[in-house]
Order: C-alpha cells, then sequence, then structure tokens
C-alpha cells in the first residue's frame, strides 16, 4: 500500500519564510536506545510548552504533571532529558504536525506489549495509521517505515511479517496536543544558548562567529551570479514545500527575503529534499545556531527556473509522515564535492555534528564547495524472507528449542558437591582463604553461620582442576549462595566445576539459515537466531522474587556466518540456552531499567547487513571471541558431541 501523506504545499509571503499565522502542532519527543523518537504524551507537551513560554533556558520536571516521569528533568538550553535516578542523559526535540493529523486531533494509536499493557506508537507512525484510518483504507504495510509489521483494520491487529506474531492495536481518544502560531522561536534551536542575544563563548562558536560574515559576503556574490541580477524583483509568487525539519537541527536561514524572491521567473523554494534536473552547485549554509549542524542548500538554475533545496539534518535520519514537512527527493552531491559524514545521534560516524559544521563553515569562507551529509543508518534485518527459504542448519536437528519453569537440577546435596570436586590438605600453607579472608591454619569465618554435620569449620579442601585452596565450610556457603545446580565455580581463576547453569527466564530460540550472506562472508549464507522470552514473574533464583520483570526488544534476532565455526558457535549456544546461560535478569546498561531481561556476558551480532553500532559484520574476531566467551560460561568445544 502506498504510503499516505506525500506532500504538503502552502502558499508563502514571498520572503522564504512560512507566514506568522501558520498553525502547528507541537510534539516534544525522545531518543530512546533503538534510534526511535518516542513522543511524551499530549499532557506532557503542554507542560513543557509552558515552562517554555516562561524560560525557555530553564528546566522542566516531568513528575509535576506525570507522577510516572518524576526522576526526570527536560533542560531546554541542551535539549536532552535527564533521569536524575541514574543519570542517564538522552536527546529530546521539538516537531511539529499539521493540525488535522492525528496529534492534532488528539487521535493515539497503541499496541499491547508482554504484559498486557498498552504502548503508543512512534509519532509518525501513528500520524501514518490515522491517515490511512480516515481514508478507510482494510489495511497498512509499514515497511515504507523501516517496520515489518502489517495493520490489519478490520480484526485490529498487528501482524510481524517475518515471525508471524500478531498484537492487538487499538485507537483511543486524548488530549489534543498543544498549538501554536507563527514562525518557530529561534530560541528553541539546539542548544538553546547558542542562539539566544548573548553568543556562545565556546572556542568553536567564536571560530564560526569570526567567518560568518566572509561566508555571507561570498554566498552572496555567488548568488547573485546565479540570479544575474533579478534578485530586486519582490514581484513574483512563491511557492513553499515546506518541510518537517525538527527545532533540534533547524538554523535560521541564511538567505535575505530579498534574494529569496526573484524576477518574473517562477521561483521554488523546496524544502527537505528535492531532485534537481539541471546543473546544481552546493554551497554550505551557515546558521545562526552553531554548534548544531547546518543545514545545506543546492541551487539548481536552468531555463529560468530557480530552485532552493534545503535538507534539514533530521530529514536525513528517519522519515516525515504527514507533517509540515516534506519533501520527496533529495539533491545528488555533484563530482568533486567532499562530502561529510556526520555523527548520527545513536553515536555513530566518524565526524561530530558541531566539528563538520565547523569544517562546511571554514571551506565556506575559503570558496569551497561542501555537502554534510548523515552517516549511514545501520541495517539490522535482512530483506524478508518466506518461510519456504528458512532451511534448517546442516548438521543440527531440529530449528527450535525452549525453557521451561522448573529446569534447575534439584536434590543436589552442598556437601556432595563439594567434596566431589575438592581433595582434603593435611598440611596448610600459610595463606588467606579468599572466601572469608581468614588464615588457612585458622577456623572459617563461617563457624558459628553455618552448621554442617560433615564438615569442620578447620578444614581446608583443594579444588581438584586449578589447586586453588579454601576451607571447605567457605565452599558450601559460596554454594548455597549461587544455583544449587550441582556445579562450583572456583572464585580465584573461574574454572568451572560441574556444569553451569544460569537463571534465565523461560523462552524459545529458534535457529535457521536464510539465502542470504554477511559483510565480510560472501560466500556463505546467514545462521538466522530467534530468542522471544516474554515478561513474568521472578522466581527465588532471581534478584527480586514475586516481582514482575519486564523483557524488552524481543524477539530478538541474531546472525552467524553459515561455515563450519559458525554452525559450531551455534551448537555451543544451543547448549548454553539449555543450560540457562544466555540471558539474565538484571538492569539494563543502555537504559538504566531494573529487573529486566538482559544480555549474560555472551555478545551477539544483531546488525545484520552494517557494524555501525558494533554489534555486525565484517568482524574477522568475532566467531573466536564467542567461543572464549562461551568457554568461560563453561560451554567449550570439548563439550560437542563427535
Amino acid at each position: 500500500m502506498a504510503r499516505p501523506g506525500s506532500g504538503l504545499l502552502v502558499p508563502v509571503n514571498g520572503l522564504g519564510y512560512p507566514p506568522q499565522n501558520l498553525a502547528r502542532v507541537v510534539v516534544w519527543e525522545w531518543l530512546n536506545e533503538h534510534g526511535r523518537w518516542r513522543p511524551y504524551t499530549a499532557a506532557v507537551c503542554h507542560h513543557i510548552e509552558n515552562v517554555l513560554k516562561g524560560d525557555a533556558r530553564g528546566s522542566v520536571v516531568l513528575g509535576q504533571v506525570d507522577g510516572q516521569l518524576s526522576p526526570y528533568i527536560i533542560d531546554l538550553q541542551s535539549m536532552h532529558q535527564f533521569r536524575q535516578d541514574t543519570g542517564t542523559m538522552r536527546p529530546v526535540q521539538r516537531n511539529f504536525y499539521e493540525p488535522s493529523s492525528a496529534p492534532g486531533k488528539g487521535v493515539v494509536w497503541e499496541w499491547e506489549n508482554d504484559n498486557g499493557s498498552w504502548t503508543p506508537y512512534d509519532m509518525e507512525i501513528c500520524v501514518t495509521i490515522q491517515n490511512a484510518y480516515e481514508k478507510q483504507h482494510p489495511w497498512l504495510d509499514l515497511t515504507s517505515l523501516g517496520f515489518c509489521y502489517l495493520i490489519d483494520f478490520n480484526s485490529m491487529c498487528q501482524t510481524n511479517r517475518q515471525s508471524q506474531r500478531k498484537r492487538r492495536l487499538r485507537r483511543r481518544m486524548d488530549l489534543a496536543y498543544p498549538l501554536i502560531m507563527g514562525s518557530i522561536p529561534k530560541s528553541q534551536s539546539w542548544p538553546v544558548g547558542a542562539s539566544s542575544g548573548q553568543p556562545c563563548s565556546c572556542q568553536q562558536c567564536i571560530l564560526v562567529n569570526s567567518t560568518r560574515a566572509a561566508s555571507n559576503a561570498i554566498l552572496a556574490s555567488q548568488r547573485r551570479k546565479l540570479y544575474g541580477g533579478t534578485a530586486g524583483n519582490t514581484g513574483a509568487a512563491g511557492t513553499l514545500s515546506v518541510v518537517r525539519q525538527s527545532n533540534t537541527f533547524a538554523g535560521t536561514s541564511l538567505w535575505s527575503p530579498t534574494s529569496a524572491s526573484s524576477g518574473t521567473n517562477n521561483n521554488n523554494i523546496s524544502v527537505g529534499g528535492g531532485q534537481a534536473k539541471a546543473e546544481q552547485v552546493q554551497l554550505p549554509l551557515s546558521t545562526a545556531n552553531f554548534p548544531c549542524s547546518p543545514v545545506m542548500p543546492s541551487l539548481s538554475s536552468a531555463h529560468g527556473h530557480h530552485a532552493l533545496t534545503i535538507n534539514g539534518q533530521n530529514n536525513l535520519n528517519r522519515p516525515g509522515t504527514q507533517r509540515i514537512s516534506m519533501g520527496s527527493a533529495r539533491g545528488a552531491i555533484p563530482p568533486g564535492v567532499p562530502a561529510l559524514p556526520v555523527k548520527n545521534l545513536t553515536g555513530s560516524g566518524p565526524v561530530h555534528p558541531a566539528l563538520a559544521g565547523m569544517t562546511g563553515i571554514l571551506m565556506c569562507a575559503a570558496g569551497l564547495p561542501v555537502c554534510l551529509t548523515r552517516a549511514p543508518k545501520p541495517i539490522l534485518h535482512p530483506p524478508p524472507i518466506n518461510k519456504s527459504d528458512m532451511k534448517p542448519v546442516p548438521g543440527i536437528n531440529g530449528m527450535r528449542r525452549k525453557t521451561k519453569k522448573k529446569h534447575l537440577r534439584r536434590g543436589k546435596n552442598p556437601e556432595d558437591v563439594v567434596r566431589r570436586y575438592t581433595e582434603k590438605i593435611k598440611v596448610l600453607p600459610d595463606e588467606d582463604c579468599t572466601i572469608c579472608m581468614e588464615r588457612l591454619v585458622m577456623s572459617s569465618g563461617y563457624e558459628g553461620i553455618l552448621q554442617h554435620k560433615g564438615i569442620k569449620p578447620e578444614l581446608v579442601g583443594k579444588l581438584g582442576k586449578c589447586g586453588h585452596m579454601y576451607h571447605l565450610l567457605c565452599l558450601v556457603a559460596m554454594y548455597n549462595n549461587g544455583n544449587k545446580d550441582g556445579s562450583l565455580q572456583c572464585p580465584t581463576c573461574k574454572t568451572i566445576y560441574g556444569e553451569k547453569t544460569g537463571t534465565q527466564p523461560p523462552g524459545k530460540m529458534e535457529y535457521h539459515v536464510i539465502p542470504h550472506c554477511l559483510p565480510g562472508y560472501p560466500d556463505s549464507k546467514t545462521i538466522r537466531i530467534v530468542y522471544d522470552i516474554p515478561a513474568g514473574i521472578q522466581t527465588n533464583e532471581h534478584p527480586n522474587p514475586g516481582k514482575k520483570f519486564s523483557a524488552r526488544g524481543f524477539p530478538r534476532h541474531c546472525y552467524l556466518p553459515d561455515n563450519e565455526k559458525g554452525r559450531k558457535v551455534l551448537k555451543l549456544l544451543i547448549m548454553a540456552w539449555d543450560r540457562r546461560l544466555i540471558f539474565t535478569i538484571g538492569t539494563s546498561s543502555t537504559t538504566g531499567e531494573s529487573d529486566t531481561v538482559v544480555w549474560n556476558e555472551i555478545h551477539h551480532k544483531t546488525e545484520f547487513g552494517s557494524n555501525l553500532t558494533g554489534h555486525g559484520y565484517p568482524d574477522p574476531n568475532y566467531l573466536d571471541n564467542v567461543l572464549t566467551e562461551l568457554s568461560a560460561q563453561g560451554v567449550g568445544e570439548d563439550n560437542l558431541k563427535d
């Protein structure tokens, strides 16, 4: 199904700026760990706008309007959300939509998560779904937005095109998002302080301010040459294809009113993209909001028609949908013009936006052309695959494994386990027991705390493989604090005795071969692993028994090359899954969320077609590294049966 809302043309006053009475719906959003902009609720956005009117450089306490957001504060000057209890910082932005769109009407589309609660879609997707719903389409394919989901309005469900998993969705009415009139306030550029009355005093901004006058003069000279002296006539009627451009990256236009309107020729300003058919000249645009990444104009001139194309940096980062911001294509970069890949918000890319912007302005001041581009987005998934194309992995039986709630081995007597892996020492060395930190010649520090008839506090044992020595009573105490699965792990060298198991919650693991190649493995197909763990209740083996735990980002897709070593790694990963070692319940290192399912020290490749995040290919050392990590968990190659 074609993506709705391809663009919006709005007449303007010939000055190159939106009219002062243009209404916009404001939606504030924050960037999550997956690189998606998540909208705040309408009530929170109203609160932020009210604070913004009073102090554009102040802070917004979100807990004043939503109790669930009590740890969070938004700093309007740096445009970041700060979580007070964990110190986590996330970028925020202020986006604008048409008053007739979903946020302007107070329409919210949500999907049902694993906890049975409802999660709102990203605002872009919400707008697209509402547009299709109003046009009475029976279904909507979200592939064009980068998601392999199919929305069925008849059954009100969302279907994953790869896993065929279905979730319910719903449409509900809520408070409409705040409406503003007029142009975008300069004070809302990112960072706010850089566009306020007092100039920024950092070295970068001082350097930019010193070159801005020269840059403007050069651009004005080039515009006069291109327009051939017709720029003085303001009688022509112009049209503006107004583009969705986040204030996070928006800058003040360098083009003067007289240069934006020209003669009797037909002049169009296309903001956000455009395909120029005539000769193009790429020029850098110096903004008043440095160190934000500047937007880049592209001039084209042919047959008396002039067009100005401005690509907002944010437009390169994610698709726009039915905003006051639409452009269909992107101007091509002429040969010989250097392109500076700007760092993405997720941290990928070689050049920081401030450094790239400063370089562009300096090159412009020297009369050199330059174009700032976004660093490429990671390719997380392969192209869509039919079920018939998914084949079993050679040499491995089946395509699925499951773990059940009662997977632990029970009935292991602590004394028997300790005695099985140790031997008694008659002559004691003069050194410490690294468990209780008492001398081995003394009694165990657990004397009086643990009482075991068969083990006296002064007895010392030596582990069979590594030879490290401890009080036997200390080893019993260490075993009782673990999973009690019949295995021991030396606290000094981490050598594992027996079969170590973990605390991974119940779930399923699927694996199959798909007909695509990973970067660095052109001659091999790909093994895809799909982990799926639902949310649930923690048991006695987990940090907070009886408390709910979340499971974010499932199903998780991981990739291995379909070669001999890749299949060996898969066999060991299956063994680690059976031993419940792949995941555990803890605190997420990316979001700071506690009581959630997290990886358990065995790294996986979750990026299919690139390696921008460090979790993809090519990575020639990955297979060897993961074999080492598996061995550290007691899952070594010696465990594989011939």
